[in-house]
């Protein structure tokens, strides 16, 4: 139990999830110890309405392996108490994880100048304007940067938490907390905020709906646009037309943004080859897919899975 204490802060404001989902996670695990503390160590409201209790007063807490600090609606107005504290004390943990606005109490504290981060994609831009000396991404859904780690909003938060779990306790625990937690897979650090799915609009009409949940569950399959129209009971010409109006993006583009994302899935979280990959995602051969992955993310599959 050694050096497995982990410190979540909380204030009015807090948004709760992002208090509670990394909580869920790191119990999960069996190995720490995880205190909450706030300013006072009164009781704090969430920005949906909850109550918190904190253990501690922030100011009596003992010193932690792990500061996660959770955002929401109270990270407007940076609470100096927590800013104080960041300042005086992060700097003594061995690592700090901030979820979603969180990163702006770090960044008020000087805990991110030189640093890349991330948060929020709705903020990602204020955060930039706010402290120029932070590198913004506002692509990935966390960011991990010497001891310091960012996230993008709220569920990020429980990637990054299964992430740390991982560092320190090994893939199948962390695979196994999030088994536990049903979520649908867990999610690399570089994935992007936006899905191929949620960076597209969902059509109006219910048949374009059914062709977008089918190619994302079937990207080996024809998806050409004549087969997709086919199964949208409207001509190529009509099918194209009204895919593009409707989600926002032509049915090519949809549909290599989709097998992209299924091969960098599977690429971060399997054993197969490229080639077994590649048939999967729909993409044939490795060759064509290692010219997808160059042209939309300037890397070979191979050297993505190595990095990732």
């Amino acid at each position: 139990m050694a050096g497995r204490d982990i410190l979540i802060i909380v204030f009015e404001g807090v948004q709760s999830l992002d208090v509670t989902g990394p909580l869920e996670v790191f119990t999960g695990a069996g190995a720490y110890r995880i205190t909450t503390a706030g300013p006072g160590g009164t009781p704090v409201r969430t920005s949906s309405g909850l109550a918190l209790l904190p253990d501690l007063d922030l100011s009596t807490a003992p010193r932690p392996d792990t500061v996660v600090v959770p955002g929401g609606e109270g990270t407007r107005s940076n609470d100096p108490a927590v800013v104080e504290w960041l300042r005086q004390h992060a700097s003594r943990a061995r690592r700090v994880a901030s979820v979603c606005s969180g990163a702006f109490l770090l960044a008020e504290a000087g805990l991110l100048a030189g640093r890349r981060a991330t948060t929020h994609w709705r903020v990602c831009d204020s955060l930039a304007r706010r402290y120029p000396d932070v590198e913004v991404d506002p692509e990935p859904i966390f960011v991990r940067d010497g001891p310091i780690a960012t996230s993008a909003g709220v569920t990020a938060g429980i990637d990054l938490a299964l992430a740390l779990v991982e560092e320190d306790l090994g893939r199948e625990i962390a695979s196994e907390i999030a088994r536990h937690l049903v979520m649908f897979l867990r999610r690399p650090g570089n994935q992007a905020q936006f899905s191929a799915q949620l960076s597209a609009q969902l059509a109006v009409r219910p048949g374009l709906r059914e062709v977008q949940r089918w190619i994302a569950d079937n990207p080996h399959a024809d998806l050409s646009v004549p087969a997709l129209a086919e199964r949208a009971s409207l001509s190529p010409r009509q099918f194209a037309r009204a895919f593009a109006g409707e989600v926002g993006q032509t049915p090519g583009r949809y549909v290599d943004n989709v097998r992209l994302e299924a091969a960098r899935r599977l690429l971060h979280d399997g054993d197969d080859g490229l080639e077994r990959i590649a048939a999967r995602c729909g993409y044939g051969t490795a060759e064509t897919m290692r010219r997808a992955f160059v042209r939309a993310l300037g890397v070979a599959p191979g050297e993505y899975r190595r990095r990732f």
